[in-house]
């Protein structure tokens, strides 16, 4: 069996963009599939363990992604960023 080279295995690595989006695609067909109620408790086990992993899986590229918007948003204090819903010019605050 070949091994792949370094580069080659960079290449075919997804992105934490490309990996979130292909293990949400995965997540949400699992739970469709479990929502019809025709899997044996046996499928039913072993579908909820890989939608758990599926859905860390989603958590980590999100946090990531987080981490670079902070990253580029203030590279000497990342941990000073706002979070999302906070974002906007001052004074653009609405009461609610």
């Amino acid at each position: 069996m070949a091994r792949k080279s370094t580069t080659e295995a960079a290449t075919t690595e997804a992105s934490p963009v490309a990996d979130f989006e292909q293990s949400l695609d995965a997540l949400e067909q699992l739970v469709e599939k479990m929502e019809h109620g025709e899997m044996s408790l046996e499928d039913s086990l072993a579908a909820y363990e890989r939608g758990v992993g599926l859905y860390r899986r989603c958590q980590t590229a999100l946090e990531q992604a987080e981490l670079r918007v902070r990253l580029l948003t203030d590279p000497q204090e990342p941990g000073s960023a706002e979070p999302f819903g906070n974002a906007g010019p001052p004074g653009s605050e609405v009461d609610a």
